[in-house]
């Protein structure tokens, strides 16, 4: 069984993904909500709470076979300031790799590493945030490759995030895991450019991982409301009334297009600040009814919280997305304990990994890599 450590743990998302084939040694995460969720759920005997800077390779059992970092995507995202890696959020990655090079000086170097994080990361400063962390991998013997999957093409909601997978040492990749050069599903425009920012010391340990194509998706986001969920409250007519009156004439002609469908259509609604017809800002409300979630997101604000627009003929009802519904959009089983107050269930989907994206991963990348370095292994032996 390979041993995994898991930093920025949230709620076990990757723990989840990973799956039985997989044991967890060690797990960390900063924010005390979230670790309670993580324990309710794993139990606590892996789990230490507490900053990643304040970590020593003592706390850390063993030698891992993979090392999993969703560090944290703030200063990373469109939403953030710009800060990037220098940020106080996303600036984590170095303590956290700081902490991995310490491994390396022991000996006990995580044989692959995932770093998992917002697309963003691509183009932060330019691609430099990008370039900084390939230069991170490369100058510890890492070989490295990065792709983008979204979680839609397994679940309905709209994710794209970014996966750097790096392998440690000199070890002979399978030429099944690895294309010539990009390829479209896995590596869009803004990751090529990237490729393109790295030194050349980087650049000459890249590789393009490849991946299968994903297993047609059966479910639409429909499927995961409930009509009477906890949690949340149906608005009143006059709430819903007032949601609609805060879409633009292009978002209202979508409501009477769900009206005339014939079928039961839920929409996403996320309140955006617009320009109105006179150039002032506005709030809007924006749906989308394409049988796909917009991406969850974390609740800072009221306006980061996803609403749903239920629409069945000329009956229109809207609410609040419920936790339970943010779970599942998330892969999350349904026995998974979540928290009891809305904001902390919903920040902690919001700020998480999709499960079957971990697990797509895991099939497709990192356990046909672990199998190939433990064959290498013992023809040394």
């Amino acid at each position: 069984m390979a041993l995994f450590y898991e930093f920025f743990a949230g709620g076990g998302m990757a723990r989840a993904g990973l799956g039985k084939k997989w044991r967890c040694a060690f797990a960390n995460d900063f924010d005390s909500k979230k670790a309670a969720t993580y324990a309710a759920n794993w139990g606590a005997d892996e789990l230490h709470v507490g900053d990643v800077a304040k970590l020593s390779t003592g706390d850390l059992p063993g030698a891992a076979d993979l090392a999993w970092a969703s560090f944290p995507c703030q200063d990373l995202s469109l939403a953030g300031a710009g800060a990037g890696l220098k940020g106080k959020r996303s600036g984590t990655f170095w303590p956290f790799w700081k902490l991995m090079e310490q491994l390396q000086e022991k000996g006990r170097a995580p044989r692959l590493m995932v770093l998992e994080n917002v697309c963003g990361a691509l183009t932060s400063h330019e691609g430099k945030d990008f370039a900084a962390i390939g230069e991170a991998l490369s100058g510890a013997g890492y070989s490295f490759g990065a792709v983008v999957i979204d979680a839609v093409d397994f679940l309905p909601h709209s994710r794209p995030r970014l996966f750097i997978v790096a392998v440690y040492g000199d070890v002979q990749i399978p030429a099944a895991l690895t294309a010539e050069g990009p390829e479209p599903k896995w590596h869009p425009d803004r990751l090529v450019k990237s490729y393109g920012k790295l030194s050349e010391k980087a650049a000459a340990r890249s590789v393009w991982w490849t991946l299968p194509e994903p297993p047609l998706r059966h479910t639409i986001f429909a499927d995961v409301i409930e009509d009477e969920p906890k949690g949340v409250r149906w608005h009143t007519r006059e709430e819903t009334k007032r949601l609609l009156g805060m879409m633009s004439k292009l978002n209202l002609s979508k409501v009477q297009a769900a009206k005339k469908t014939g079928r039961r259509m839920v929409g996403g609604i996320y309140k955006r600040t617009r320009n109105d017809e006179n150039g002032d800002k506005a709030q809007r409300a924006e749906v989308r009814f394409d049988d796909v979630a917009g991406c969850l997101r974390t609740p800072v604000g009221g306006s980061s919280r996803q609403s749903i627009l239920i629409v069945e003929g000329k009956d229109v009802r809207s609410r609040l997305l419920s936790p339970r519904e943010a779970a599942r959009l998330m892969g999350l089983p349904e026995k998974y304990k979540l928290p009891k107050n809305y904001n902390e269930a919903y920040h902690l989907a919001g700020d998480g990994v999709a499960v079957p994206v971990v697990r797509f991963l895991a099939a497709h990348i990192l356990e046909p890599m672990l199998a190939a370095i433990s064959e290498a292994v013992k023809k040394v032996a």
